[in-house]
């Protein structure tokens, strides 16, 4: 359902369940819920779409046994958009060698405008070369939200400022990942590991 300016009319204050509660199922009708449609179509302006397929630019496809959200639609678009569709793929979104080290001779330079420039070819291409893959929940599949993070302390080779690694799955499923340097000095190791949980739990 798409509601228009929910916001507007302030929170409400009884439960709304989308299927039986836990403890309250009814044997003789299992797959019956409540029917809010209705009601709601009274307080707020909306309107039904049916079967969700896309979100956030993503497809999703439901079937029996669990649901698979894809990217090659939104990759396809991305890579149009930015003229990137003949670019050369890459095993992985990032370097995996490649130390920053200062060149005494090169001239200077906008630092985060260059570093997101070689960032954002690496991830196209990276992208260019893996548009099929998804993630696939089972029906079965648990939703328990699980942060891992770690920092180097003192490993960026320039500044001497930690670096930071983190990653979050739902469910067994990875979502988001991060690897980054520090915007501070951290003083310690321990404070670089407070630092980086901060960054993770955000």
């Amino acid at each position: 359902m798409d509601v228009k300016s929910a916001f507007m009319y302030g929170k409400i204050e009884e439960e709304v369940y989308v299927c039986q509660p836990s403890g309250f199922e009814d044997p003789k009708f299992p797959d019956r819920v409540y029917k809010f449609e209705k009601l709601m179509h009274k307080k707020f302006q909306m309107s039904s779409m049916g079967e969700l397929t896309f979100f956030l630019g993503l497809q999703v496809t439901q079937k029996d046994n669990g649901i698979f959200i894809s990217q090659d639609k939104y990759v396809d678009d991305i890579l149009k958009k930015f003229c990137f569709s003949i670019v050369k793929t890459t095993s992985t979104p990032m370097e995996t060698s490649k130390p920053l080290v200062k060149d005494e001779n090169a001239k200077d330079v906008d630092v985060h405008l260059y570093r997101l420039m070689i960032g954002s070819l690496i991830i196209f291409r990276y992208l260019k070369g893996q548009p099929k893959l998804g993630l696939w929940y089972p029906k079965d599949s648990p939703f328990d939200l699980e942060a891992y993070t770690n920092s180097d302390y003192a490993g960026a080779s320039l500044d001497r400022k930690s670096t930071i690694g983190g990653c979050q799955f739902l469910g067994r499923r990875l979502i988001s990942w991060q690897c980054k340097k520090q915007t501070v000095v951290a003083n310690s190791t321990t404070e670089a590991e407070y630092v980086a949980a901060s960054s993770c739990c955000g």
